[in-house]
């Protein structure tokens, strides 16, 4: 009990990421069952509470193989009385959406919160999408967090009302929140959550039409509950004094907090902070909408709140102007401290006096592309498949570290659809092309939900050649464990499934397993594939070089080095273009803190590199 995570004493306070601020709220609800996908920025949420370790078997945690099982472990974990939390970043949740708009449906008796970790401004991420769209979609209420304090709050709270009124809930978050670090005051520690009594009852729990169409009503029941208590809601208060009304929801409302303080406009403006923002508290916000001439809205994303006060006031004859997105607040992006207060500036029909930003030299600095890995096998894997297809075949990608490898001089992503496409979208693609389609998917995204679209692609007959690029972890999101890791690392909580024998076990009988690093063994393969039909499965096996060194403690004893200048060195680094690789004008050289030793450039460049032993 030494982790500060897991202290006993109330009223201490701790700088805690806002993901370990949501670990120990769970904790001071009780939390029996985690389940998740990692997607950042949500990853380390299960990340902490797996080095907590089960906290003395305090709960269970697992990772799943997609959301949508992830969502249906913790669903049935909670049918049967355990309070559950499951965690994914915001695409995750269309994932998971199926289970997720029944299980509002039949309720949940143990209680579960939703984690969904937004991602505005895409910093890592294929979207902006904003998942208060599914608190109104399939009737979940929500809680948005703020600041770390209120993340480990909230959570505690989602979870005490998700098990209060049997309904699952929303907790919405985003990449500022989660990775924010802030005081946190810790509170009671409890012993975990006493699992509900239940006892069978289809005409709730299974939703045919019959017991569906009840059920809709039961949960406009609940969510009439959830209205009431979000009146009362200390998450959602009212301050400050004038007709000028602002409402602030989710991150929003810190960045108004400081625009305010900054501006010296707190006496200015009547505030009306949101926190629990789904169901609206209606005689709340009518109240303030009545109190005020005009009403500035802050919310990141959709204009959601925004719609919902207009559609409020016009109900209830409010004359009050409602304003928010505009030239300043924008669909797109994360808001900050000087955009609010310009916006509060224009707002009041004040100048907004913003302080000044230190001034950076980043002119004539060199642009920084994303990049793979020096030492990355995927690198290896696409020198390779460029040396046999060249610009003769179409490239479909997946969600990983390997779309990386979408620029010069690898180009190695044509197109790229969702987490798991890769093979489906490469299946339809290549019926419709004129060329090969060569389509590239990751172990942990083999996994996720590029199983179906193999069976799929062997089922309907399509022709494409898949590389699973298996290096042994779920390596974007910072190294978590999927089925196709090795047993000896995932011990005694996880079982390995083998991609070889899933592959033939879906119908699969081209099937070859190459090690990345040996290109002459990479290209055989891969020229063998190249001259057949069908669906083909190359499983190139490496370890991820960074999960090599730190987790299973493997490091080359050797690195690269160059032996004679000229043509063929400068050649190598712009067709492997190994980020090791420096040049000073046409000297060629190795940078050996970033050589991972992995000797592909000595393949490429036979007597041009030579390998020597690392620090002589």
């Amino acid at each position: 009990m030494s982790h500060p995570l897991l202290t006993a004493v109330p009223g201490e306070r701790h700088l805690m990421l806002g993901n370990e601020a949501i670990v120990r709220g769970a904790l001071e609800a009780g939390i029996n069952f985690v389940t998740c996908y990692p997607g950042t920025p949500s990853s380390e949420v299960p990340d902490t509470f797996r080095r907590l370790g089960g906290a003395d078997g305090r709960y269970r945690l697992e990772y799943s193989v997609n959301e949508k099982v992830a969502v249906e472990v913790a669903a049935g974990a909670s049918l049967a009385g355990a309070m559950s939390l499951v965690t994914m970043k915001h695409v995750g949740v269309n994932v998971a959406a199926d289970p997720l708009l029944t299980m509002t449906y039949v309720g949940l008796p143990g209680g579960l919160v939703m984690l969904s970790a937004d991602d505005p401004g895409c910093h890592s991420s294929q979207n902006e999408q904003d998942n208060r769209h599914y608190a109104r979609f399939a009737g979940l209420p929500c809680f948005e967090p703020a600041t770390a304090q209120e993340a480990k709050d909230m959570t505690r709270d989602a979870l005490l009302l998700a098990r209060d009124l049997e309904q699952p809930v929303l907790l919405r978050t985003t990449t500022r929140l989660n990775h924010l670090r802030g005081p946190v005051e810790t509170g009671p520690l409890p012993e975990p959550a006493a699992r509900v009594k239940i006892a069978k009852n289809p005409q709730r729990f299974v939703p045919v039409p019959a017991v569906a169409r009840g059920r809709h009503q039961a949960l406009e029941r609940a969510l009439a509950q959830a209205r009431s208590r979000a009146e009362q809601s200390p998450w959602n208060r009212m301050r400050g004094k004038g007709r000028l009304g602002v409402i602030g929801s989710g991150i929003a409302r810190a960045y108004l907090a400081d625009a305010l303080y900054a501006g010296g406009w707190e006496d200015r403006v009547r505030v009306l902070d949101l926190g629990m923002t789904w169901p609206l508290p209606e005689e709340m916000l009518s109240e303030f909408l009545s109190s005020c001439d005009r009403v500035l809205v802050l919310e990141e994303g959709a204009p959601l709140l925004e719609r919902d006060l207009r559609a409020l006031a016009q109900h209830r004859a409010i004359p009050v102007s409602i304003e928010g997105k505009g030239d300043i607040l924008t669909l797109y992006g994360e808001y900050s401290t000087s955009a609010v207060m310009r916006a509060l500036a224009a707002f009041m029909g004040e100048t907004a006096s913003l302080p000044e930003a230190p001034v950076a030299a980043t002119e004539n600095l060199p642009g920084r592309p994303p990049n793979l890995c020096a030492g990355c096998s995927h690198r290896a894997v696409y020198y390779a498949v460029r040396k046999t297809f060249g610009d003769d075949a179409f490239y479909s990608s997946d969600i990983g570290c390997y779309t990386l490898g979408m620029l010069p001089p690898l180009r190695m992503a044509d197109f790229l659809v969702c987490m798991g496409s890769s093979v489906s979208a490469g299946s339809g693609f290549a019926m419709a092309a004129d060329k090969p389609v060569v389509a590239f998917i990751g172990d942990s995204t083999f996994f996720h939900s590029g199983m179906t679209g193999l069976a799929n692609a062997v089922f309907n007959r399509h022709d494409l050649l898949i590389i699973v690029l298996d290096n042994g972890t779920t390596a974007m999101t910072g190294h978590q464990p999927n089925p196709g890791m090795l047993q000896d690392v995932l011990g005694e909580s996880a079982v390995h499934l083998d991609i070889e024998s899933v592959v033939r076990g879906l119908g699969v009988t081209e099937v070859t397993k190459v090690k990345a690093y040996n290109l002459r063994n990479l290209l055989k393969a891969l020229e063998d594939m190249k001259a057949k039909s069908g669906v083909r499965v190359i499983i190139a096996e490496e370890p991820c070089v960074l999960y090599a060194r730190r987790t299973l403690k493997k490091v080359s004893p050797q690195i690269a080095t160059v032996a004679e200048q000229g043509a063929e060195a400068r050649r190598c680094l712009e067709e492997l273009a190994c980020p090791a690789f420096t040049r000073d004008g046409d000297v060629v050289g190795v940078d050996e803190t970033l050589c991972a030793g992995c000797m592909v450039c000595l393949q490429v460049a036979p007597g041009v590199f030579r390998a020597r032993k690392r620090g002589e």
